[in-house]
């Protein structure tokens, strides 16, 4: 089966969410990262404010995954992201008119808040609608995603240079756009009762050992991805030096994004024949380990010169780094995604997706000020130390997920090979 005849046989629902995510992301990366120099120039704001401004949207999109996941759940999924699509529209518009640090701020938490309504609502309609293709779902949903994430900041430079509210306008615009395309084409799904209190189904979650011990080996997925956009990022600079940095930086996210969309829907066609999931989830974790050592183990040989060939030469071994991660991401992630609905059953799925991403942004956070600090007081970003912390939580997610599998503690492709998920507390039970 060639890829686009595999993309067509896709349901058209699920087609129609992977061109949602594809013109989300071109709408989200046209803007955020344009985001800061707005704040900090044009509206004169310190560094402070702007941090607190961007950690604002951080925090109010990952801290409420859990409700979004929820709210799928019991509502529906469609009704769900057709609101958080919606609602993100609306903070789009406020950086549009607002000249003011409460407008900013208003707008920080509805963007993020959109996030956590639609990220796990989305992948839990993907997830019911594909069902045993759910690992082919979800790697053309990385592939889409991606695609979105390289076309975004190219689109964005050029809105910026007519001007900020414009950019503003424009990504807002694609979200409304998404909204009325949702709520003509996506199909209304019925939901299955829950039967249960929403603190029962939040008991369940949380006493669930078997799907916190998956979530805890493999939540380093997502904050050794996003070590992209900051120890690779300071590498990529600092190899290149000041004069090329930049174009060392966008050199990076082009190859770590080719990467991906070229790699994904092959590999997990490959790999998805194989059966066991256990072990390839941890060679993708394995991979995202190893991404992290070409720079310390090449930095000490390489040349000094400032011309085209040193410079490349310099920055050849964070770019090798970042096809490295891409390739344990292509592995690993779509088995990720659809092992995590195998733990749920079909009444719980989004929960357990807004679970599993909300301990994911919590690591991240973690990891990211571990690795800052690494960075600052071991050396500076092309030393071992940031590079072994990576490395580690790599090589200790693969070990955990092998330990797992051995254990029979992980789903397979197909629900029935997985053990019966321990009984739910009856309604109105604490």
């Amino acid at each position: 089966m060639s890829a686009f005849t595999e993309l067509r046989s896709l349901p058209r629902s699920v087609r129609l969410l992977l061109a949602n995510q594809c013109l989300g992301n071109i709408g989200f990366f046209m803007l955020v990262p344009f985001l800061a120099d707005y704040l900090r120039t044009d509206l004169a704001l310190s560094v402070t404010v702007v941090g607190i401004v961007l950690g604002v949207r951080n925090l109010s999109q990952q801290g409420l995954f859990l409700v979004g996941g929820s709210a799928a759940d019991r509502l529906g999924a469609r009704g769900v992201i057709i609101v958080g699509v919606g609602v993100r529209a609306v903070g789009f518009a406020l950086f549009a008119v607002g000249g003011s640090l409460a407008v900013v701020l208003a707008g920080s938490v509805l963007t993020g808040f959109a996030g956590a309504l639609f990220n796990p609502a989305v992948r839990a309609y993907i997830a019911r609608d594909s069902e045993d293709r759910a690992a082919q779902a979800f790697a053309w949903f990385n592939v889409f995603g991606n695609a979105g994430c390289a076309l975004g900041p190219v689109i964005g430079t050029v809105l910026v240079g007519v001007g900020f509210r414009i950019t503003a306008l424009t990504a807002a615009a694609v979200f409304a756009g998404l909204t009325v395309a949702q709520l003509l084409l996506l199909p209304d799904r019925p939901v299955p009762p829950s039967g249960t209190t929403l603190r029962a189904d939040f008991a369940t979650v949380f006493t669930d050992r078997r799907f916190w011990a998956f979530s805890l080996a493999l939540a380093g997925l997502f904050a050794l991805q996003s070590q992209l956009y900051l120890l690779f990022t300071l590498q990529a600079r600092d190899l290149a030096g000041s004069a090329v940095g930049p174009a060392a930086v966008a050199a990076l996210f082009v190859v770590e994004t080719v990467a991906v969309v070229v790699l994904q829907v092959p590999m997990t066609r490959v790999l998805g024949r194989r059966g066991e999931r256990g072990p390839m989830m941890a060679a993708g974790m394995a991979l995202l380990g190893a991404a992290f050592l070409p720079v310390p183990l090449a930095a000490a040989d390489l040349p000094a010169g400032t011309g085209v060939t040193d410079v490349a030469v310099r920055i050849a071994p964070v770019l090798l780094g970042a096809v490295v991660l891409a390739l344990g991401v292509t592995v690993a992630q779509p088995f990720v995604n659809e092992a995590i609905p195998r733990f749920s059953g079909p009444t719980l799925t989004g929960t357990y997706y807004g679970a599993f991403y909300l301990a994911s942004g919590l690591l991240t956070l973690a990891v990211g000020a571990l690795v800052g600090a690494v960075v600052d007081h071991g050396g500076g970003p092309l030393g071992w130390p940031p590079a072994l912390v990576c490395a580690a939580l790599g090589f200790g997610s693969a070990a955990a997920v092998l330990a797992l599998h051995r254990a029979r503690q992980l789903p397979g492709p197909d629900v029935s090979t997985f053990p019966a998920q321990p009984p739910r507390p009856a309604k109105g039970n604490r």
